[in-house]
């Protein structure tokens, strides 16, 4: 049992960032607003957790104007969808070995 715990990664133990990756990896490029209104959260908060999974290396960003306002999306990386993976298949076999 121990060894499954250790398989899930410490970056996705946070509602906000298990949201996010949840989203982003079903989607192409999200927005900001758009991430922010489907989590419910602040700015702050949304942007903190954005910022942990971008230093991780599993989410991109890009920032754009569209006229004259700035507009900022994220889409996962290669590395976090493999990642934000593992740890779902670690938490499905933690769930099924605890049902056993």
């Amino acid at each position: 049992m121990k060894s499954l715990i250790h398989n899930l990664d410490k970056a996705f133990e946070n509602r906000i960032r298990l949201g996010v990756m949840s989203i982003l990896v079903v989607n192409d490029w999200v927005e900001f607003n758009e991430l922010k209104k489907l989590l419910e959260v602040t700015d702050g908060n949304l942007a903190s957790h954005i910022s942990a999974l971008d230093k991780k290396g599993f989410i991109e960003t890009r920032k754009k104007f569209v006229g004259k306002k700035p507009n900022t999306s994220f889409k996962v990386t290669e590395n976090g969808r493999s990642a934000f993976q593992q740890h779902i298949r670690a938490l499905e076999e933690l769930l099924k070995n605890s049902s056993a």
